[in-house]
């Protein structure tokens, strides 16, 4: 476990810094006090911080605080002398894991940092959260409607985070929220290094008490900034601390999108039933396998199907092959509605047939559960 130690005592750096370094840790032994915690967490971004000598005064619990609320990776001990009662309890309001005497008895010491240890353990076992594509055939397909709103219904029980891929023209957000975004993906991007559960939760929108969306950059200029290399980082943080991350992509089979689609655990490829999507979906069928994406990673859902038009079911299956193919009843007036108002279509129509069977698509998501033969969409949709 990598640990900081923190302390204006050479005694006891030298002391508790090699107790902990028999035992197999990496220890940072550093000479200072409180003021020194922002800094350390930021640039070492260690396991422990463990802070010998400030239990005197209760406004000093300001730095503990900025730890832990801006590196919750970063667990607190502090180390003191003398403490009152008032400090304790107010230390633990901070964060502060525990409060040991200063020094601490190598015994002592060992226990509270494995009691650490096993916590850190217990949270990284944590089981990662899904990845989701939505990628649309053709523009105006309703990829975008369908990633933001099944985001929504996840939401309801489920951590979700909704990134906007599609770098130049992402309009994600305006889908279920009217905020303007303070950040964006291009300002994660430039701040990667420092990339955290934190940061990315700040740099995202909430549209919701557990739906968090990361907007695309609304420079066009900054959208040609972030690289692949990028997005992985962020997927990497994101699956660590959200049940479900969804990803909405651009029509554009770029480093990117296979980056995305790389990492997805399944990709919906939305069309609708005319011949230009029909030619699109061919073309992403023979992007797939070229890509090596098995039969059960990618399925084709029509969007808006209504029965009896020129082209049905039939004439999609006989122009794509042996793909899963599903479909998604025409809600017109009332999906129009809900995109305009900036809300999910969930709360503006429950009732509504497109939105009960995103909800039943969400049920059936959390917990996960495996899929069959017959797809996701092919279970809950009605079956082409």
């Amino acid at each position: 476990m990598k640990i900081v130690l923190i302390s204006p005592s050479r005694s006891h750096l030298d002391a508790m810094g090699a107790a902990l370094e028999t035992h197999g840790h990496a220890v940072l032994r550093l000479d200072g006090g409180k003021s020194r915690m922002r800094d350390i967490a930021e640039q070492e971004a260690p396991d422990l911080m463990l802070v010998d000598g400030m239990c005197c005064d209760i406004e000093e619990l300001v730095h503990v605080e900025h730890v832990t609320t801006h590196h919750p990776g970063t667990a607190v001990i502090l180390l003191c002398s003398t403490h009152t009662p008032e400090f304790l309890i107010n230390s633990m309001r901070a964060g502060v894991r525990e409060v040991l005497p200063s020094p601490a008895a190598p015994a002592a010491l060992q226990a509270a940092v494995g009691r650490v240890a096993a916590k850190l353990a217990g949270a990284t076992g944590r089981r990662q959260g899904r990845i989701l594509a939505f990628m649309p055939c053709k523009g105006g397909a309703g990829a975008t409607f369908l990633a933001t709103n099944l985001g929504a219904q996840l939401a309801e029980n489920s951590t979700v985070l909704l990134m906007d891929l599609n770098l130049q023209f992402g309009d994600a957000l305006s889908f279920v929220h009217d905020a303007r975004p303070v950040s964006t993906l291009a300002d994660v991007a430039h701040g990667i290094d420092r990339l955290d559960a934190s940061l990315l939760a700040a740099s995202t929108v909430r549209a919701g008490p557990n739906y968090s969306i990361l907007p695309a950059p609304e420079d066009l200029a900054h959208a040609m900034e972030v690289k692949p290399e990028h997005v992985d980082a962020v997927l990497n943080v994101a699956v660590a601390n959200y049940d479900f991350v969804l990803l909405d992509l651009a029509r554009l089979m770029d480093t990117i999108t296979i980056k995305a689609l790389d990492r997805a655990a399944r990709i919906y490829a939305v069309m609708q039933a005319s011949l230009p999507d029909v030619r699109n979906a061919a073309r992403l069928v023979a992007a797939f396998r070229s890509l090596g994406y098995g039969g059960d990673k990618a399925e084709f859902v029509i969007n808006r199907f209504e029965k009896g038009r020129e082209i049905g079911t039939e004439q999609v299956r006989r122009a794509l092959g042996d793909v899963r193919l599903s479909t998604i009843p025409n809600a017109w007036r009332e999906v129009s509605s809900s995109i305009n108002h900036g809300e999910p279509l969930a709360r503006t129509g429950r009732s509504n047939a497109v939105a009960r069977q995103l909800a039943e698509l969400a049920q059936s998501l959390n917990p996960p559960q495996e899929e069959g033969r017959g797809g996701l969409f092919g279970r809950l949709f009605r079956k082409a």
